[in-house]
């Protein structure tokens, strides 16, 4: 799904600096690198919320705001 946006962000990337946008391409830019950086995040807070901090006797030491998001989207699911 990521790579035809990854594209289209490349190639407006690319005719920017090759003689720049119309108001239009500006617009569908900034949209797709709003879309793209969303499911960035996404993926970001997922990742985080499978992660458990252990000390070294291996006790879960996990920041309680990183538990609570944990649990939290656990019991939604």
């Amino acid at each position: 799904m990521m790579i035809p946006i990854l594209d289209r962000i490349n190639e407006l990337s690319r005719m920017q600096r090759e003689g720049g946008l119309t108001e239009e391409e500006r617009s569908e830019q900034a949209s797709l690198r709003q879309e793209y950086l969303g499911y960035i995040r996404g993926q970001v807070k997922t990742m985080m919320r499978s992660v458990s901090v252990m000390d070294e006797r291996g006790k879960d030491v996990t920041p309680l705001k990183l538990a609570a998001e944990k649990y939290a989207h656990n019991d939604q699911n």
